[in-house]
């Protein structure tokens, strides 16, 4: 039997409107499993509950309904969270630490002990092309060497499963390709990669399956090599659009005989 790492059954997030002093579901019934070693790749539109979905999986926020496991265990538990890495949309950092001081600290709070702490440290900055600047406050750091130090800090702990949010977010060409060979690397490992993105060229080539969601809702999950058999991104493009204008198409179509409905009532 195929090992689930990843396994949610109708999650679901309710937030209540300071604007409109109502709640607002923002996540609807998400039900997911993604299994060992697997990439998986979940896409939308801005706003569509990736990142919250990524959330609840890790226990940063509480679902309003349904659940979440992570590894076997619910979510939030600390022996996942000890065997997974996390790479936020916004990772915020300590700015006067050195880019070195900030990977050690976040071997510590991981165990690691002093020397494998900093040899990891070493491996991961040359992992990610930080070794010229491994030594300068991160205060001085451009957006893309913040990123690419986010994705270090995932690694820290050797992990099993990593969470990563927009990892592309702030990178050039170059960044991207480097991103694209790291994840390739852990793939290779086995290591199960659970990510958001926009940019479709890069989830064509490093994803096994992808998940579409739109207004909070799961629309399709499907294998990329059904999608594109030939490579070529912009047939996971044109399926993207066709699913999404479908959804929406949907959605104003529920929300119209809504309001047809209450009209009648009235």
């Amino acid at each position: 039997m195929t090992d689930v790492v990843i396994q949610t059954t109708n999650l679901s997030k309710e937030l209540t409107s300071s604007l409109l002093r109502r709640k607002v579901r923002i996540l609807s019934g998400l039900d997911l499993s993604v299994t060992k070693g697997e990439t998986f790749g979940l896409i939308g539109p801005n706003g569509a509950g990736k990142t919250t979905s990524i959330k609840l999986m890790l226990g940063l926020m509480r679902p309003s309904e349904g659940k979440a496991e992570i590894l076997g265990m619910p979510a939030g538990d600390k022996r996942a969270l000890a065997r997974l890495g996390y790479l936020p949309e916004n990772p915020y950092f300590y700015s006067h630490l050195t880019g070195r001081e900030f990977l050690d600290f976040a071997g510590q709070l991981f165990g690691i002990e002093g020397k494998q702490r900093f040899e990891r440290a070493k491996e991961l900055i040359e992992t990610v092309g930080l070794s010229e600047a491994a030594d300068m406050q991160m205060r001085k750091y451009s957006k893309g060497m913040l990123q690419r130090l986010g994705i270090a800090q995932s690694l820290i702990n050797r992990p099993e499963l990593v969470f990563w949010d927009e990892p592309m977010s702030g990178l050039d060409p170059i960044g991207r390709r480097d991103v694209r060979q790291i994840l390739l690397s852990l793939k290779e490992k086995g290591t199960t990669i659970f990510f958001n993105s926009h940019l479709l060229p890069d989830v064509n080539e490093l994803c096994d399956r992808v998940g579409v969601m739109c207004k909070g809702r799961m629309v399709v999950q499907e294998e990329v090599k059904n999608i594109s058999g030939g490579g070529n991104y912009k047939d996971l493009e044109d399926f993207f659009l066709e699913v999404i204008a479908k959804a929406e198409a949907e959605n104003k179509s529920a929300s119209s005989a809504e309001t047809q409905s209450k009209e009648a009532v009235s």
